[in-house]
């Protein structure tokens, strides 16, 4: 039997065509083994005597993930995570600017939305425009480089300043086996929400952000409460127009809310969590506790779970969200012991985990993150491995087309 390696770069999946010689065709058949690219399968396909069978093999499509959040809202402790999960730090691009916003794993490329701001700062201030505003971003062009890196093709994607509030010259992205495109409008265009695979919007309500926004600018950079207040509020009409109504588009939506285990609370210290699952999403089976479709109210308080006041409930039931069938975990209250989260890992299904205790490993792994004894550092953690979980899911599922069509 002839066997027949084939050398790839580490992509997506493998994309093979052969070529066939005229002398291939009228003599007995043989077998050929085309070895697939690292994480591929092998498969056998007919070989004719009498030339060479040549295979060639092309990188496949990038599978790209949307976040959709506004400023100050988790996002980056959330892309963290994400990239944790598939085994690697993301770090900015060697040797560019050092104010770029992208950011690069062995798994995963992280792209800011703010790159394709149209307008710099000062244009922004001159037209009377905010960034969530789309007339201050260039959503044609966010498009078609998106479509290319899914498509396997490098782009110059522009850099948005933080820094300097101005337009940066260019870098080069190549197309990585995870693009993460996160920023305010991630779903906004009917375009770019189609190129997405899978999508995730963190919504924190009004109470919960300005209690986080008072925690950080009044502590750490001394701005009054009145200019916190006046900040949120110049902010919330673009808010509402353009970067909310993208959760209805949304396949995981992580909702954070104020606890309802204290009366009355507005510290927004002690959160009342919920992960909402759509239903019927390719690739992706919704979380449940107990038992798939029930309503669950389940306090898991005792011997093996540690709880100071005001404790832990945990809820699980269906729903509609947008018109969309969902399933919703919820959360509320935090953790004293990372450690015992275990036992209530072991009572959720559909986690895609690699094993026993997975989601306990990666929240201790990471506890000086933000969230990690509450449901927001949880259901982040569960979200990255359904994601890693659908990522393979679509890999194999293209690797074994891929050879179906060489058979044929």
């Amino acid at each position: 039997m002839a066997v027949c390696t084939v050398h790839t770069t580490q992509s997506l999946n493998p994309t093979c065509s052969i070529s066939k010689p005229s002398s291939f065709f009228g003599h007995s058949p043989r077998q050929l083994v085309v070895l697939a690219s690292p994480g591929g399968n092998s498969s056998t396909i007919p070989k004719r005597k009498g030339g060479v069978l040549k295979v060639t093999c092309s990188s496949g499509d990038t599978i790209v993930i949307g976040l959709a959040a506004d400023s100050g809202c988790g996002k980056s402790t959330f892309m963290r995570r994400l990239t944790s999960v598939f085994g690697g730090a993301a770090e900015p691009p060697k040797g560019g600017n050092p104010d770029s916003n992208t950011l690069i794993s062995d798994t995963t490329t992280v792209i800011c939305l703010d790159d394709y701001h149209s307008l710099d700062r000062t244009g922004r201030k001159e037209k009377g425009v905010t960034a969530l505003d789309p007339r201050a971003n260039d959503f044609d062009l966010m498009y078609e480089q998106v479509k290319a890196i899914k498509e396997g093709k490098a782009v110059d994607k522009p850099i948005y300043n933080h820094v300097t509030g101005l337009l940066d010259p260019p870098e080069l992205i190549k197309p990585p086996k995870i693009l993460v495109i996160e920023g305010l409008h991630p779903m906004f265009d009917p375009r770019v929400r189609e190129l997405l695979d899978f999508s995730i919007y963190l919504d924190i309500s009004n109470e919960v952000k300005f209690a986080w926004k008072i925690q950080r600018d009044m502590a750490e950079r001394g701005h009054s409460l009145e200019s916190i207040k006046a900040s949120i509020e110049a902010r919330k009409p673009d808010f509402d127009a353009y970067i909310d109504p993208q959760k209805q588009y949304a396949d995981a939506v992580i909702e954070v809310l104020p606890t309802q285990l204290i009366p009355d609370d507005n510290e927004g210290k002690v959160l009342r969590v919920r992960l909402i699952m759509k239903e019927g999403v390719q690739y992706f089976k919704p979380v449940y506790l107990f038992d798939e479709g029930s309503t669950i109210s389940w306090v898991p308080c005792g011997r093996k779970l540690t709880c100071s006041y005001p404790g832990i409930k945990f809820a699980y039931s269906p729903d509609s969200y947008f018109g969309h069938e969902v399933s919703v975990l919820e959360m509320d209250g935090q953790f004293d012991r990372l450690d015992e989260l275990i036992y209530v890992e072991s009572h959720l299904s559909n986690i895609s985990t690699k094993f026993y205790g997975e989601i306990t490993q990666q929240m201790l792994k990471h506890s000086d993150f933000p969230g990690s004894n509450n449901g927001t550092g949880l259901f982040q953690t569960i979200v990255g491995l359904k994601i890693r979980d659908l990522f393979e899911q679509i890999t194999e599922a293209k690797a074994g087309a891929s050879l179906q069509a060489a058979k044929a």
